[in-house]
């Protein structure tokens, strides 16, 4: 066998390959100021004159069969699996998941407010910058999903297409499920199970279909730690190199993540020799790989703020606020609650009203301190969301039952050593990775103060739950064939349930049988919460629409002052316009020197970051106001108070007369 030949399978070192060279395409064309359509052309043209090279250094296996007969021979192995219910119940949540990507705009928050709209500001420079704002989320992030879309805004000009970054990894989660669990002591029938079922966590599924980053980082954190184990099983070269650019990757999409260095650092461990067999190829790897992962970004948060997070430009306490067992416990019960919200929960605001009768003012003083906002209520939402959700109710209550089982058998039966039957893992370093994984896991919940601490876990979950599932005990549950039939085809339909009703992309006409019911109206406010949870998700990709068209026509350059808002709406269609952050710093001579006549205002933004008035920010900033507009941007804030306004003319120089 040769050392470097690929026993991967093709479709997962293809995705760590293109988004690794997305990544890298990112960095090297803006250090040349060519973050453009020749540049990307010219970029991934050399590429593909490399990747013909593809079987000089990576022939394939003599024993392969025709890429014909091949891809019969794997379609008929595909249509027995679906025929199964675990496998088809999967197929179905991957359709519903794409179909509702497919027909809805993106409407996460998170990548409307500053994911998607950093990168439109690069490329409206041609290079990556330290944009000009206040609002500092646009520079200190990672840039691991960014760079993939860049590629896409480039040549397509819009960000429809971008589900697909989250249902390619969805689509391939399973496989690496199933080796990973495999390579971690879980019986293959048990894994073969559960390979299945993990997906359907809402964390994950949600994810599936949208433009979040969280599944998309995740998958990258879980396949570096199973390459690690694939290489050290097989030998493979390729694997070594493929996993050392998943973990960068992973890194690169959510900082959090190289806390999961530790995990797999015990996987690679034995592997690392492997490296020297082809050391220049090796070096070359693992150039790509610091390209491709946080260490870029965190030079330039270090460079342009002191700091490597990007927490001192962002004025963050949400991680390392102190008190790391007071966060421990709090972020506990979060993930407890995010995990066991039910997929339809109309109790909120009861819910709320008990948690405001029982948590007491010094505790509640104390979290404020601490946590942010939706931390302190506790709050449980009506649906899951993609912003929030952990493993959620299906496959938490699952695996609570799992452990009742254990219990149970532990009692029946010892070994003479005492140890309950069945439950031991793998010796050695590999038996020590879920515990690290574990141990990441504490330090994380003792740091942050982020209020939904259990979407973050993502990549941890598959770890943590491997002790559980391994050894023979839980192969016992999985023998009671209809029962456990039973018990998965629920989960399936919970969460297909939600994948429907989901306000960011329902599958049911849900605007619209709401207003035909009149529920914008309703004096229930249970339903009138349900129409503005609806309406506002169903409009938040084109929230600034009344904005575009109170401008002047043929405003090409707008001003913002903008305080977390989903400012993508406002780059529609993409190159039409250039956005230009106004700080409350600039002055007006500044604001006239970039080209920014008229402003669009957020009423909070005033408060937040400038501490005045709307009057007295007019006048300071000569400017004056031309519409006062209500935008509804977020379903728990209401309406929002937006202004129009124009800066003033400056004085006429004596030379320009």
């Amino acid at each position: 066998m040769s050392p470097a030949r690929f026993t991967t399978p093709r479709s997962v070192a293809a995705w760590i390959l293109v988004v690794a060279a997305c990544n890298c395409a990112g960095w090297i064309l803006s250090a040349m100021h060519r973050l453009d359509l020749v540049g990307y052309l010219v970029f991934f043209v050399i590429i593909l004159v490399g990747a013909i090279g593809w079987k000089r250094f990576f022939p394939p296996r003599s024993s392969e069969a025709p890429v014909g007969i091949t891809l019969q021979i794997r379609w008929r192995r595909q249509r027995r699996r679906f025929r199964r219910l675990f496998p088809l119940g999967f197929l179905v949540l991957a359709v519903l998941a794409g179909l509702g990507g497919l027909i809805h705009p993106p409407n996460n928050y998170d990548a409307l407010a500053y994911r998607t709209p950093r990168v439109l500001h690069w490329l409206a420079e041609k290079h990556w910058l330290w944009i000009h704002t206040d609002f500092h989320r646009l520079n200190t992030r990672g840039c691991g999903i960014e760079w993939v879309t860049a590629p896409i805004f480039v040549f397509l000009g819009t960000d429809r297409f971008d589900f697909i970054l989250t249902l390619v990894p969805f689509a391939l989660l399973p496989g690496r499920i199933f080796s990973l669990l495999t390579r971690l002591g879980v019986r293959p029938r048990v894994a073969w199970h559960w390979m299945w079922l993990l997906p359907t966590g809402y964390g994950y599924l949600l994810q599936a279909g949208s433009i979040g980053n969280d599944l998309f980082g995740a998958w990258f954190a879980l396949a570096a730690v199973e390459l690690a184990f694939r290489a050290r099983d097989t030998g493979s070269l390729g694997a070594v190199w493929l996993s050392l650019l998943a973990a960068a990757l992973a890194t690169a999409t959510k900082a959090f993540n190289v806390l999961l260095i530790l995990p797999w650092g015990l996987a690679m461990l034995p592997v690392l020799l492997l490296l020297l067999r082809r050391p220049l190829t090796s070096a070359a790897v693992v150039c790509v790989g610091v390209v491709s992962s946080i260490a870029p970004t965190a030079y330039l948060n270090w460079r342009y703020c002191g700091d490597w997070s990007g927490s001192a430009a962002e004025q963050a306490v949400a991680v390392g606020g102190g008190a790391p067992l007071f966060h421990l416990g709090v972020n506990f019960i979060l993930v407890l609650l995010n995990s066991f919200s039910p997929p339809v929960f109309p109790f909120g605001k009861q819910w709320g009203q008990v948690v405001e009768h029982f948590v007491s003012p010094s505790l509640s003083a104390k979290m404020a301190h601490y946590f942010e906002g939706s931390a302190i209520r506790f709050r449980i939402d009506e649906l899951p969301m993609e912003e929030s959700a952990g493993l959620g109710f299906g496959i938490s209550v699952l695996l609570l039952a799992v452990v009742v089982f254990r219990l149970a058998r532990t009692r029946k039966a010892k070994p003479a050593g005492g140890q309950p039957a069945g439950s031991t893992m793998g010796g050695g370093l590999r038996g020590l990775v879920p515990w690290a994984a574990g141990l990441a896991c504490i330090i994380f919940l003792s740091q942050s103060g982020l209020g939904c601490p259990a979407r973050y876990l993502a990549p941890f979950y598959p770890l943590l739950v491997a002790p559980l599932l391994a050894g023979t005990a839980v192969a016992g549950l999985v023998r009671h064939k209809k029962p456990w039939a039973w018990a998965g085809a629920i989960i399936f339909l919970l969460a297909a349930l939600l994948l429907v009703v989901s306000p960011s992309r329902p599958l049911w006409p849900a605007s619209t049988v709401l207003r035909a019911l009149g529920a914008d109206n309703s004096s229930r406010p249970l339903v009138r919460r349900a129409w503005t949870v609806y309406h506002v998700y169903g409009e938040r990709a084109d929230a600034f629409a009344p904005a575009l068209e109170a401008l002047p026509p043929g405003t090409q350059v707008v001003g913002l002052v903008t305080a977390d808002d989903p400012e993508t709406s406002l780059w529609r269609p993409f190159g039409s316009r250039r956005l230009v952050h106004v700080t409350c710093a600039d002055s007006p001579e500044q604001n006239r020197q970039r080209g920014v006549k008229y402003l669009l205002v957020s009423s909070p933004a005033l408060t937040q970051h400038c501490g005045l008035a709307l009057d007295d920010w007019l006048r300071e900033k000569q400017m004056t106001l031309i519409r006062r507009l209500s935008l509804e941007l977020r379903a728990e804030k209401g309406p929002v108070d937006w202004y129009l306004v124009q800066q003033n003319p400056g004085p006429i120089s004596l030379q320009n007369r």
